[in-house]
């Protein structure tokens, strides 16, 4: 049987699957919990010194559905703010996590407003718990940037650099920096983040959205007294976009160990995300919709697609798709010297316009 266990950024792993920061790990008793299921490691939801100023909302989820009904949810959209809970609450529970579970990695998620004091006060208490690691969350879309806080600060990659370079000031941990895909090029942060000495990248958190409209009452959802507000659109559906953001920063930054998170729910889904540069991958809505209990389908149909192609281990799959992305015009010429170009290729009829049969020819061009 493969090898699931893997080293990223100085950290072993049992398992590249990591239960990522938010609602799956809100205390200490769900985080032990969930090791005891089995997963590899685990990101504490978003801890900052002064929780009182965290208030959250009901309802603060909506669902994209599909055809399939209410279990058959394309895409998840949450209002929800970092921990509420005290600060001096958490430490305690996370020290007793990492003594119950000193062999399963432990990662706790911080944010802090932009004060070089605070955040090194932030990072000088968690990591004293023995946390394995520290994530710095400048990515959280909604409600917090309005304190110049989440992604207010990690859309900016000078910020992310002054943010990261405190840490590293006293931090005694690797520190992860978790990145905002609500930004038109993802490499100038990712870039910013390790050039001031961030031992890892998250990405991505959600993306930015307005998940529906009810045509009943005309108001966006989720509804909150009648109103809403854009929030952190994950699932499924983000997939392709996280794929995309994590191969972009694994070219930009080579040798980086990477995270990748974004519509993960299956070992197959995770396969991907390994193939383009991440070393372990994150879980959020996915335990979120089907359970803590995922780790186990996650675990074995991982090895399973290991053995089926006669690798040994985790490691042998991270980044082998890399090689494989190109420029558009490199595509043409690749076409053409493979005597596939333009005018041997029939093309479909579609492009005289109209017809019945547009569908087909859309498959076709698909390689369907």
């Amino acid at each position: 049987m493969a090898e699931l266990a893997i080293t990223a950024g100085g950290l072993r792993f049992p398992n590249p699957f990591v239960l990522g920061s938010g609602p799956p790990g809100t205390s200490g008793e769900v985080i032990e919990r969930s090791f005891e299921l089995g997963w590899g490691g685990i990101v504490c939801k978003t801890l900052s010194l002064e929780s009182d100023k965290v208030v959250n909302t009901v309802p603060r989820y909506a669902k994209l559905l599909g055809s399939g009904g209410k279990r058959d949810v394309i895409g998840f959209q949450n209002i929800e703010l970092i921990s509420d809970r005290p600060f001096a609450t958490w430490l305690p529970e996370l020290a007793r996590c990492k003594r119950r579970f000193p062999e399963r990695i432990l990662i706790a998620s911080i944010m802090e407003e932009h004060d070089r004091a605070r955040w090194h006060e932030i990072t000088e208490r968690t990591q004293a718990t023995g946390v394995d690691a520290l994530e710095l969350n400048l990515s959280c879309p909604h409600g917090l940037p309005e304190r110049r806080m989440g992604s207010a600060m990690g859309q900016d990659p000078e910020i992310v650099a002054e943010v990261v370079g405190w840490v590293k000031e006293v931090a005694a941990v690797p520190v992860w920096a978790k990145l905002t895909p609500n930004i038109t090029d993802i490499t100038l942060p990712a870039r910013a983040a390790v050039a001031a000495g961030a031992d890892g990248i998250s990405a991505i958190n959600t993306i930015l959205c307005t998940i529906g409209i009810d045509l009943e009452t005309f108001r966006p959802l989720p509804t909150v007294e009648g109103h809403s507000e854009p929030g952190g659109y994950s699932g499924r559906a983000v997939r392709p976009i996280a794929l995309r953001q994590v191969m972009e920063c694994a070219r930009a930054c080579p040798g980086v160990p990477i995270s990748g998170m974004g519509g993960i729910e299956t070992a197959a889904d995770a396969a991907q995300f390994l193939l383009v540069g991440a070393s372990t991958v994150q879980i959020c809505t996915g335990a979120m919709l089907h359970g803590y209990g995922i780790i186990d389908g996650l675990c074995s149909g991982l090895a399973a697609l290991l053995d089926a192609r006669g690798l040994a281990r985790v490691a042998d799959l991270v980044g082998r798709s890399l090689p494989y992305f190109t420029t558009h015009a490199d595509l043409v010429a690749r076409q053409r010297a493979a005597g596939r170009g333009p005018a041997a290729h029939p093309g479909p009829a579609g492009h005289r316009g109209g017809g019945s049969d547009l569908a087909r020819e859309t498959d076709a061009l698909a390689g369907e």
